[in-house]
Parts: C-alpha cells; sequence; structure tokens
C-alpha cells in the first residue's frame, strides 16, 4: 500500500534567485526592519512619557495616590510589553542576519551604521601605551 503524504506534496521548491535579486529582496526586508525597531522605539517613549506623568498629575492636582492608580497599572503594563516586543525584534534581528548568511548574502549596512555596535567596534583604533 502506498502512502501519499499532503505535507510532503506541498512542498515546492521556489525558483532559484539570483544574487541581484535576492539583495534586494533583502535589503527590502532591512527596511521594514528598521522601520519597525524605530517605531518600537517610539511607542516606548511614548508610553513611558504618559506613564511618568500620571503620578506627577496626581501630584500636581493635590489629589489622593488611588486617583488614576488603575490606569497607570495599565499603562505600565504596556510598556512592558513595548519592551517584551523590543526584545523580540533583537531576536528578529539576529535571526534575519543568519538568514543573511543561510543564502549567501555578505553583511551591507543600512540606515545609521552609528547604531551598529560591531561596525562601531571594529572602527575603533586602540594605541598601545607605555606602563611602567
Amino acid at each position: 500500500m502506498t502512502t501519499f503524504n499532503l505535507v510532503d506534496a506541498a512542498i515546492v521548491e521556489a525558483p532559484a534567485m539570483d544574487a541581484a535579486t535576492r539583495r534586494i529582496a533583502a535589503n527590502t526586508v532591512a527596511e521594514k526592519l528598521l522601520a519597525a525597531e524605530a517605531a518600537i522605539d517610539a511607542a516606548i517613549a511614548a508610553v513611558a512619557g504618559l506613564t511618568a506623568a500620571m503620578p506627577q498629575a496626581a501630584i500636581d492636582g493635590n489629589v489622593g495616590i488611588h486617583v488614576g492608580h488603575e490606569a497607570l497599572m495599565h499603562a505600565m503594563e504596556s510598556c512592558q510589553s513595548l519592551v517584551k516586543a523590543r526584545t523580540n525584534m533583537i531576536r528578529t534581528h539576529k535571526a534575519l542576519v543568519t538568514a543573511q548568511a543561510d543564502i549567501g548574502l555578505a553583511e551591507v549596512a543600512i540606515g545609521d551604521v552609528s547604531k551598529c555596535r560591531e561596525l562601531r567596534e571594529a572602527a575603533q583604533v586602540h594605541h598601545l601605551a607605555a606602563v611602567a
């Protein structure tokens, strides 16, 4: 009896891409990644600002600590969730570097390279100093 596996039948290899097509696709993903990273950082900054403003408003308004406490808790949870999203975006970035190597593309810098730790470290000049 012959068995037919639908999963195996559904796997079809994509046509081979040339290096230029891969680079264009990789650059598109890199641009989207940088935009997503910036959006998450902007959201963290906005929610953190809101979170900081709420207790200050209570102080300025001379109201009890219980006023707005639930809202403060929700804002803080939102900020925590955004920081977790940021962590996952960092993991995504690292995984994409691996994927880039897997398809045979060399690393290229896109955007503000001053933010890349590896590039900054490579650019640092180390001087020897005499010690006594």
